[in-house]
């Protein structure tokens, strides 16, 4: 952005000029009457409150101590944009930067969390990584980051503005989190009372005779052009399968797993892994295969698809699953445990009702989701372009 651009007051600064890093050091947590120790896994991506940590009770590493007002930044795998506003005292990581500015008068610290929540803070951020398995940037790096700062008084409106959006992020999934809990007890009283009937049966009493639940390819190869997709569990995160990016094997390869072909409709659930994702085959990959991480489940006439995949989806069978899960660097489920999970099954007219009911749930949920999504934008965008000259006309 040129000079004359530029609002009165407003003025272009180095995120090194106007911001420090505190590391601060403290190692008698007891003495400094510190009770939280955090670490980069407490921290929730795009999430600016600290809901999780550990207790000094159970021993520590880390001294880089955090006070409340400061900014919290992971410098390590910068991608998973995790940064935190400290509303207590603490320990962390030393994976997490603590900023705080140089001049309160200057950069309100009630706005630098937003700052580097920003898209262009994470884009500058993600530039300056180095390292393979676990990039890191640093604060050297990070303090070059330019961008455009307001006067403080329209510092303190922004802030404001922000600060209230955040609020109605947390206000909304509170709302999810109400939502899901009326999904589970639902769920959960429907499945007692089908069992209680004498209703339950065994998930392989609940498959096509002719096409038994199996996992797929143990090595799918390179990825080659024009050759037949195949699903991997992170090919579902969200419980749809992403087909932009599929891996292409050879049809040598696939024709040794005819088994495990899919169809339309097909369920598919994760056995190694992160074990229990559930997605359902769209019909454009009629044809496709699967990988030896996930498990195809062809649903019998008389049993409802959407049924199937929400009663599978939920904690009264993911509880089940879990129960059975072994292994330890590797988790995963075996076929023959998977066989014997217990699922409700009533008549086709109840099984259509508790589904059509959970997808009217999910769909609040998604709508509540979407709202979420435009907050996080108006948040992490304030320093792109002219974003923040929009703001201070709200």
């Amino acid at each position: 952005m040129s000079a004359q651009s530029m609002k009165p007051g407003w003025k272009m600064v180095k995120f090194g000029d106007v911001v420090k890093n505190a590391n601060l050091v403290e190692r008698d947590l007891e003495a400094a009457g510190i009770e939280r120790i955090v670490g980069l896994d407490h921290l929730d991506p795009e999430n600016l409150h600290i809901r999780r940590w550990n207790s000094p009770e159970n021993g520590t590493s880390f001294s880089r101590k955090f006070v409340p007002g400061q900014t919290l930044f992971g410098k390590r795998r910068a991608y998973q944009r995790k940064v935190a506003f400290a509303e207590f005292k603490g320990i962390c990581s030393g994976d997490i930067l603590t900023f705080e500015p140089k001049n309160k008068k200057a950069l309100l610290p009630e706005l630098l969390p937003f700052i580097c929540q920003s898209d262009a803070f994470f884009d500058h951020a993600l530039g300056t990584s180095a390292g393979s398995l676990s990039p890191r940037t640093s604060w050297k790096a990070l303090k070059s980051f330019e961008f455009l700062l307001p006067p403080i008084e329209e510092q303190k409106r922004i802030a404001e503005i922000l600060w209230v959006a955040d609020g109605a992020v947390e206000t909304e999934y509170d709302v999810i989190a109400h939502l899901d809990r009326l999904l589970q007890v639902r769920i959960n009283r429907f499945s007692q009372y089908q069992v209680e009937r004498g209703n339950e049966h065994r998930l392989e009493d609940c498959i096509h005779p002719k096409r038994p639940i199996t996992y797929g390819i143990l090595k799918p190869g390179l990825n080659f052009e024009g050759g037949i997709p195949v699903v991997k569990v992170r090919d579902y995160p969200e419980g749809v399968i992403n087909t932009d990016n599929l891996l292409l094997t050879t049809p040598e390869i696939e024709s040794e797993y005819k088994r495990s072909r899919l169809i339309p409709g097909d369920i598919l659930i994760s056995i190694r892994g992160t074990v229990g994702r559930v997605t359902e085959v769209p019909d454009e990959l009629d044809g496709a295969n699967i990988t030896q991480d996930t498990a195809r489940l062809s649903i019998k006439d008389g049993i409802s698809h959407l049924y199937m995949r929400t009663i599978l989806e939920s904690n009264y069978i993911q509880r089940q699953i879990k129960a059975r899960i072994t292994g330890l660097a590797v988790q995963g489920i075996n076929l023959g445990e998977l066989r014997q999970i217990k699922i409700p099954i009533p008549e086709f007219e109840a099984q259509q009702q508790l589904a059509s009911e959970c997808q009217a749930i999910r769909e609040a949920q998604s709508r509540v989701n979407r709202n979420i999504e435009s907050l996080r934008n108006l948040m992490k965008s304030y320093f792109g372009n002219n974003v923040v000259c929009e703001i201070t006309h709200v």
